[in-house]
């Protein structure tokens, strides 16, 4: 399906283009209350439900790193944000019923949720090889949340002004030539202080043997001493539920 259908096709109400003039608004939207419930569908790919929205992220091709895993269920999304059109973050089948989609970054509104897309290097090439990368900002159920897609190249000033300090961030930690080593993964948390971090793209059992990502355990071992929660794959969380200080690991298999 083209990207221009699906455009098309959504309801989603376009409210402006990105810039720093609108960099508060994600974060000043807190009327949304309850539990918000986080699933992984594997790899980069999350369900995100509450506030009576679901929200997919990066749904994917059963390839390569994510051989194994099921291809994610669409038809139930309110909403499903697209870091790019790799196959491996961005994989819409043909013939597709999406009810909103969008792929690429703005300010949106969506059934009264908020939500940007910061455009940022999918490389470290400038975007030279794999050209953009979306990170999506939305507060959801009170919760602000930052799913930084496919990220390799550094936080620019200008994004971390924007984006804030995130209640949960969804990191890539893998590494390879598109995503963030462990170590680049750490700096970039470093920078955000979030207080819950997601690790995202790293190897599993689910992988080929073609894929170049690195496990979990990498990030962990340099986020020694951060402490770790091992939470299955799926996690809720309430406001009232997040660190008051400092931060923790949530690992969803």
């Amino acid at each position: 399906m083209k990207r221009r259908q699906l455009l098309r096709n959504a309801s989603a109400a376009f409210v402006g283009t990105l810039g720093l003039g609108i960099a508060s608004n994600w974060q000043t939207y807190q009327a949304q209350t309850g539990a918000l419930r986080i699933t992984s569908l594997g790899h980069m790919c999350f369900q995100f439900s509450g506030s009576g929205t679901t929200i997919i992220t990066n749904p994917f091709d059963a390839r390569g790193c994510t051989e194994n895993y099921a291809r994610p269920s669409l038809g139930s999304a309110d909403l499903v944000l697209v870091s790019s059109r790799l196959l491996d973050e961005g994989f819409i089948p043909e013939g597709a019923s999406v009810a909103n989609l969008l792929d690429e970054p703005g300010a949106y509104e969506v059934n009264g949720l908020n939500i940007q897309g910061v455009g940022m290097p999918h490389d470290r090439e400038g975007g030279r090889r794999f050209g953009i990368n979306t990170a999506w900002l939305w507060a959801q159920a009170g919760i602000n949340v930052v799913h930084l897609g496919g990220a390799a190249a550094p936080i620019e000033l200008e994004d971390k002004i924007l984006i804030g300090r995130p209640d949960v961030l969804l990191v890539p930690v893998g590494g390879g030539p598109k995503a963030y080593t462990p170590a680049e993964a750490a700096a970039t948390i470093e920078s955000l202080q979030p207080k819950l971090v997601i690790p995202t793209q790293f190897r599993t059992s689910a992988a080929s043997s073609s894929c170049e990502l690195e496990a979990v355990e990498a990030f962990l071992n340099v986020m020694a001493g951060t402490p770790v929660d091992r939470v299955g794959n799926t996690l809720t969380l309430q406001g009232s539920s997040l660190p008051a200080s400092g931060m923790r690991i949530k690992v969803l298999s």
